[in-house]
C-alpha cells in the first residue's frame, strides 16, 4: 500500500454579512477544497500556501489558529492501493477573484448551505460543518 500525505485550505472570505467558502471542480466530477500532495521537504503549512497559490492564484491567505482537521481514506491508482491523508486549515482571504489551474473545471464561492450541498464526499461535508462551527464560535460568524 501507498502512503500518501496532502494538505488543503477551507478557504472562506466575507461578502457583506455573509460567509463564503471556496470549492473547485475536480475532472472527475466532484466538487472539494483547494489540497495537494507534500513535497519533499515541505511542511503541512507550506503544502497548503504552494497548493492554493497553485490552484486558485489566492495568495493572501490568513490562517486561523486552532483549526487542523485531518480525513483519510483509500483508493485505487494504476493498479495500487493508497491510504491517503488529508489535513485542512482554515483560511481568509479578501480576493474574489480565482484563477483555476489546468487541474480543475471550475470553482464557485458559496454560503455554508449551497456548499454543503455542492460538496461530493461526506468527509470534506464535516470538515466544512466542521469550519463553520469554529467560525461561529470564534469570530462570531
Amino acid at each position: 500500500m501507498i502512503e500518501e500525505t496532502s494538505a488543503g485550505i477551507v478557504l472562506f472570505r466575507k461578502e457583506d454579512s455573509k460567509v463564503l467558502f471556496l470549492l473547485l471542480h475536480y475532472p472527475s466530477g466532484h466538487w472539494d477544497f483547494v489540497k495537494g500532495k507534500m513535497e519533499k521537504g515541505e511542511s503541512i503549512h507550506e503544502t497548503a500556501i504552494r497548493e492554493t497559490r497553485e490552484e486558485t492564484g489566492i495568495t493572501d491567505i490568513s490562517f486561523l489558529d486552532d483549526f487542523e482537521e485531518w480525513i483519510e481514506y483509500n483508493f485505487q491508482f494504476k493498479g495500487e492501493l493508497v491510504h491517503k491523508k488529508v489535513v485542512f486549515f482554515l483560511a481568509e482571504t479578501k480576493t474574489k477573484q480565482v484563477l483555476i489551474s489546468h487541474e480543475h473545471l471550475d470553482h464557485t464561492w458559496m454560503d455554508y448551505q449551497t456548499a454543503m450541498e455542492k460538496t461530493t464526499f461526506d468527509n470534506a461535508k464535516s470538515v466544512l460543518t466542521k469550519s463553520k462551527l469554529f467560525l461561529a464560535k470564534t469570530l462570531q460568524l
